[in-house]
Protein backbone atom coordinates (compact mmCIF):
# COMPACT_ATOMS: atom_id res chain seq x y z
CA UNK A 1 0.00 0.00 0.00
CA UNK A 2 1.60 3.17 -1.14
CA UNK A 3 -0.19 5.50 2.04
CA UNK A 4 -1.70 4.45 5.09
CA UNK A 5 -4.79 6.06 5.97
CA UNK A 6 -4.67 7.33 9.26
CA UNK A 7 -7.19 9.93 10.25
CA UNK A 8 -5.48 12.67 12.93
CA UNK A 9 -8.18 15.11 14.53
CA UNK A 10 -7.43 18.29 17.22
CA UNK A 11 -7.96 17.33 20.86
CA UNK A 12 -9.73 19.86 22.25
CA UNK A 13 -10.28 18.03 25.61
CA UNK A 14 -6.55 17.10 26.32
CA UNK A 15 -5.58 18.43 29.10
CA UNK A 16 -2.03 18.87 28.50
CA UNK A 17 -2.84 21.51 25.68
CA UNK A 18 -5.19 23.83 27.07
CA UNK A 19 -5.47 25.32 30.82
CA UNK A 20 -9.19 26.49 32.26
CA UNK A 21 -8.26 30.12 33.51
CA UNK A 22 -9.80 32.93 35.01
CA UNK A 23 -10.86 36.25 33.62
CA UNK A 24 -13.04 39.32 33.98
CA UNK A 25 -15.26 40.38 30.62
CA UNK A 26 -15.99 43.77 29.46
CA UNK A 27 -18.69 44.28 32.43
CA UNK A 28 -16.21 42.96 34.98
CA UNK A 29 -17.94 39.56 35.18
CA UNK A 30 -15.51 36.52 36.28
CA UNK A 31 -15.79 34.36 33.71
CA UNK A 32 -13.86 31.05 33.25
CA UNK A 33 -11.85 30.98 29.95
CA UNK A 34 -9.42 28.70 28.16
CA UNK A 35 -5.71 29.01 26.81
CA UNK A 36 -3.32 27.37 24.82
CA UNK A 37 -0.40 25.93 27.14
CA UNK A 38 3.10 26.54 24.90
CA UNK A 39 6.17 25.15 26.05
CA UNK A 40 9.57 24.58 24.00
CA UNK A 41 11.04 21.81 22.27
CA UNK A 42 14.42 21.43 21.20
CA UNK A 43 15.11 19.36 18.29
CA UNK A 44 18.28 17.72 17.73
CA UNK A 45 20.39 15.83 15.11
CA UNK A 46 22.63 13.15 16.23
CA UNK A 47 24.85 15.51 18.62
CA UNK A 48 23.48 18.82 16.82
CA UNK A 49 21.03 21.12 17.97
CA UNK A 50 19.06 22.37 15.15
CA UNK A 51 16.44 24.60 16.86
CA UNK A 52 14.16 25.20 19.90
CA UNK A 53 10.66 26.05 18.99
CA UNK A 54 7.73 26.83 21.05
CA UNK A 55 4.81 24.22 20.93
CA UNK A 56 1.60 23.17 21.91
CA UNK A 57 3.59 19.94 22.67
CA UNK A 58 1.42 17.11 21.09
CA UNK A 59 3.17 14.90 17.73
CA UNK A 60 6.52 16.26 19.06
CA UNK A 61 8.51 12.82 16.43
CA UNK A 62 6.24 14.52 13.52
CA UNK A 63 7.02 18.66 14.47
CA UNK A 64 10.94 17.14 14.76
CA UNK A 65 10.87 14.94 11.73
CA UNK A 66 8.60 17.24 9.58
CA UNK A 67 11.20 20.38 10.64
CA UNK A 68 14.27 18.21 9.48
CA UNK A 69 12.49 17.45 6.22
CA UNK A 70 11.32 20.86 5.31
CA UNK A 71 14.64 22.43 5.87
CA UNK A 72 16.50 19.89 3.27
CA UNK A 73 18.38 18.57 6.36
CA UNK A 74 16.88 14.98 5.53
CA UNK A 75 15.89 13.72 2.99
CA UNK A 76 15.48 9.81 2.98
CA UNK A 77 13.53 7.52 5.14
CA UNK A 78 15.97 5.05 5.55
CA UNK A 79 19.07 7.36 6.52
CA UNK A 80 16.85 7.60 9.92
CA UNK A 81 18.02 5.13 12.58
CA UNK A 82 16.56 6.66 15.66
CA UNK A 83 13.85 8.95 16.72
CA UNK A 84 13.68 9.71 21.17
CA UNK A 85 11.57 11.64 22.83
CA UNK A 86 12.38 12.89 26.12
CA UNK A 87 9.65 14.35 27.87
CA UNK A 88 11.33 15.21 30.68
CA UNK A 89 13.41 17.71 29.20
CA UNK A 90 11.29 18.59 25.83
CA UNK A 91 13.40 17.24 23.57
CA UNK A 92 13.40 14.91 20.59
CA UNK A 93 16.50 13.73 19.00
CA UNK A 94 16.67 11.99 15.70
CA UNK A 95 19.63 10.12 14.80
CA UNK A 96 20.81 8.81 11.57
CA UNK A 97 22.85 6.08 10.31
CA UNK A 98 25.51 8.58 9.44
CA UNK A 99 26.64 11.69 10.63
CA UNK A 100 25.09 14.79 8.35
CA UNK A 101 27.43 16.63 5.97
CA UNK A 102 24.65 19.56 6.34
CA UNK A 103 26.24 22.05 8.67
CA UNK A 104 23.75 24.67 10.48
CA UNK A 105 25.12 28.46 9.71
CA UNK A 106 23.69 30.92 11.29
CA UNK A 107 24.38 33.18 9.07
CA UNK A 108 22.42 31.37 6.68
CA UNK A 109 19.37 32.19 8.53
CA UNK A 110 16.41 33.97 7.03
CA UNK A 111 13.54 35.39 9.78
CA UNK A 112 10.48 34.99 8.39
CA UNK A 113 7.10 36.06 8.97
CA UNK A 114 6.16 32.44 10.56
CA UNK A 115 5.00 32.90 14.54
CA UNK A 116 7.68 32.43 17.36
CA UNK A 117 10.58 33.19 14.89
CA UNK A 118 10.26 30.64 12.24
CA UNK A 119 12.92 30.41 9.90
CA UNK A 120 14.61 29.15 7.32
CA UNK A 121 18.14 28.09 5.34
CA UNK A 122 19.43 29.86 1.98
CA UNK A 123 20.17 26.38 0.39
CA UNK A 124 16.60 25.84 0.84
CA UNK A 125 15.62 29.02 -1.33
CA UNK A 126 17.94 27.95 -3.69
CA UNK A 127 16.37 24.28 -4.32
CA UNK A 128 12.86 25.53 -4.19
CA UNK A 129 13.51 27.25 -7.44
CA UNK A 130 14.38 24.39 -9.09
CA UNK A 131 11.38 22.28 -8.05
CA UNK A 132 8.19 22.58 -10.93
CA UNK A 133 5.26 20.66 -9.30
CA UNK A 134 3.76 18.39 -12.31
CA UNK A 135 0.89 16.63 -10.43
CA UNK A 136 -1.96 16.81 -12.56
CA UNK A 137 -4.39 16.45 -9.70
CA UNK A 138 -7.54 18.84 -10.41
CA UNK A 139 -10.33 19.52 -7.84
CA UNK A 140 -13.71 21.26 -8.01
CA UNK A 141 -14.48 24.34 -5.88
CA UNK A 142 -17.60 22.10 -4.82
CA UNK A 143 -15.21 19.45 -3.56
CA UNK A 144 -13.25 22.74 -1.82
CA UNK A 145 -16.84 24.39 -0.48
CA UNK A 146 -17.37 20.66 0.92
CA UNK A 147 -14.31 20.41 2.59
CA UNK A 148 -13.86 24.30 4.13
CA UNK A 149 -17.46 23.37 5.92
CA UNK A 150 -15.84 19.94 7.36
CA UNK A 151 -12.82 21.41 8.60
CA UNK A 152 -14.80 24.60 10.29
CA UNK A 153 -17.00 22.40 11.80
CA UNK A 154 -14.50 19.57 13.30
CA UNK A 155 -13.87 20.05 17.02
CA UNK A 156 -10.68 21.68 17.17
CA UNK A 157 -8.33 23.68 19.89
CA UNK A 158 -9.13 27.02 17.95
CA UNK A 159 -12.64 26.10 18.45
CA UNK A 160 -11.83 25.58 22.11
CA UNK A 161 -9.77 28.66 22.78
CA UNK A 162 -8.30 30.24 19.48
CA UNK A 163 -4.47 31.59 19.39
CA UNK A 164 -3.43 28.78 17.55
CA UNK A 165 -2.96 27.65 13.78
CA UNK A 166 -4.12 24.18 11.94
CA UNK A 167 -2.96 22.71 8.83
CA UNK A 168 -5.20 20.15 7.44
CA UNK A 169 -3.97 17.31 4.61
CA UNK A 170 -6.84 16.23 2.30
CA UNK A 171 -7.67 13.80 -0.63
CA UNK A 172 -10.53 14.12 -2.51
CA UNK A 173 -13.49 14.98 -0.40
CA UNK A 174 -11.81 13.42 2.83
CA UNK A 175 -9.77 14.82 5.67
CA UNK A 176 -6.98 12.97 6.60
CA UNK A 177 -4.85 14.64 9.14
CA UNK A 178 -5.82 17.53 10.90
CA UNK A 179 -2.88 19.13 13.09
CA UNK A 180 -2.78 22.43 15.15
CA UNK A 181 0.04 24.24 16.85
CA UNK A 182 0.96 27.96 18.19
CA UNK A 183 2.96 28.72 14.96
CA UNK A 184 1.01 27.69 11.27
CA UNK A 185 4.54 26.67 10.55
CA UNK A 186 5.02 24.17 13.10
CA UNK A 187 1.51 22.66 12.01
CA UNK A 188 3.25 22.16 8.76
CA UNK A 189 6.24 20.56 9.75
CA UNK A 190 4.17 18.03 12.08
CA UNK A 191 2.22 17.40 9.31
CA UNK A 192 5.35 16.66 6.83
CA UNK A 193 6.87 14.53 9.32
CA UNK A 194 3.44 12.36 9.59
CA UNK A 195 3.25 11.81 5.16
CA UNK A 196 7.23 11.27 5.57
CA UNK A 197 7.49 8.82 8.36
CA UNK A 198 3.90 7.05 7.32
CA UNK A 199 5.05 6.98 3.28
CA UNK A 200 2.20 9.23 2.09
CA UNK A 201 2.76 10.47 -1.32
CA UNK A 202 1.56 14.03 -2.06
CA UNK A 203 0.90 14.16 -5.40
CA UNK A 204 -2.96 13.86 -5.39
CA UNK A 205 -3.26 15.10 -2.11
CA UNK A 206 -4.97 19.41 -0.99
CA UNK A 207 -3.55 20.68 1.80
CA UNK A 208 -5.60 23.89 3.80
CA UNK A 209 -4.12 25.90 6.53
CA UNK A 210 -5.79 28.63 8.39
CA UNK A 211 -2.67 30.75 8.68
CA UNK A 212 -1.48 33.08 6.39
CA UNK A 213 0.09 32.31 2.70
CA UNK A 214 3.32 33.58 3.40
CA UNK A 215 6.57 32.83 1.58
CA UNK A 216 7.47 30.13 3.84
CA UNK A 217 4.55 28.49 3.89
CA UNK A 218 4.64 28.46 0.47
CA UNK A 219 8.38 27.03 0.32
CA UNK A 220 7.12 24.40 2.90
CA UNK A 221 4.07 23.08 0.69
CA UNK A 222 6.64 22.46 -2.41
CA UNK A 223 9.52 20.93 -0.35
CA UNK A 224 6.72 18.74 0.57
CA UNK A 225 5.94 18.19 -3.26
CA UNK A 226 2.20 19.05 -2.49
CA UNK A 227 0.23 20.44 -5.21
CA UNK A 228 -2.67 22.64 -4.18
CA UNK A 229 -3.08 25.29 -1.19
CA UNK A 230 -5.73 26.71 0.20
CA UNK A 231 -6.05 29.34 3.28
CA UNK A 232 -9.07 31.08 4.98
CA UNK A 233 -6.44 34.19 5.38
CA UNK A 234 -4.66 36.04 2.95
CA UNK A 235 -0.98 35.88 1.45
CA UNK A 236 1.52 38.13 0.55
CA UNK A 237 3.69 39.43 -2.93
CA UNK A 238 6.33 36.58 -2.38
CA UNK A 239 4.54 33.85 -1.24
CA UNK A 240 2.29 34.31 -4.60
CA UNK A 241 5.48 34.83 -6.95
CA UNK A 242 6.85 31.30 -5.21
CA UNK A 243 3.56 29.95 -6.03
CA UNK A 244 3.51 30.80 -9.68
CA UNK A 245 6.95 29.82 -9.89
CA UNK A 246 6.99 26.56 -8.44
CA UNK A 247 3.52 25.65 -10.71
CA UNK A 248 1.28 25.41 -6.74
CA UNK A 249 -1.90 25.95 -7.22
CA UNK A 250 -2.80 28.71 -4.12
CA UNK A 251 -6.34 29.62 -2.94
CA UNK A 252 -6.52 32.27 -0.53
CA UNK A 253 -9.20 34.11 1.50
CA UNK A 254 -11.65 31.12 1.28
CA UNK A 255 -14.93 31.59 2.86
CA UNK A 256 -17.96 30.16 2.42
CA UNK A 257 -18.26 30.29 -1.19
CA UNK A 258 -15.82 32.53 -1.94
CA UNK A 259 -12.24 32.75 -2.60
CA UNK A 260 -9.16 34.17 -4.56
CA UNK A 261 -6.98 32.07 -7.20
CA UNK A 262 -3.54 33.19 -7.01
CA UNK A 263 -1.85 30.63 -8.83
CA UNK A 264 -1.58 27.11 -10.67
CA UNK A 265 -5.13 27.83 -12.28
CA UNK A 266 -5.10 24.24 -14.93
CA UNK A 267 -5.88 22.20 -11.44
CA UNK A 268 -9.22 23.78 -10.19
CA UNK A 269 -12.11 23.49 -11.97
CA UNK A 270 -14.45 26.42 -11.18
CA UNK A 271 -17.35 25.13 -11.70
CA UNK A 272 -19.70 23.04 -9.41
Amino acid sequence: MWWVFIIIKPKPENSHLVKEISALDQDGKRISTYSIIEKPLSIYLNDSHIVTAMTVGDYPKYLAVGYLINQSIIKELDKIEDIEVVKEINTVVVRTKEKSLYEINKKNQIKTSGCANGTIFNNVIEEIQKITLNSSITISAAQIYSLYKVISLTPSLYLKSGAIHGCVLCYEDKTLAYFEDVGRHNAIDKLAGYMFLNKIKPEDKFLYTTGRLTSEMVIKTVMMKIPILASRSGYTAWGVELAKTSNLTMLGRLRGRKFTLLSGYERLSLSD
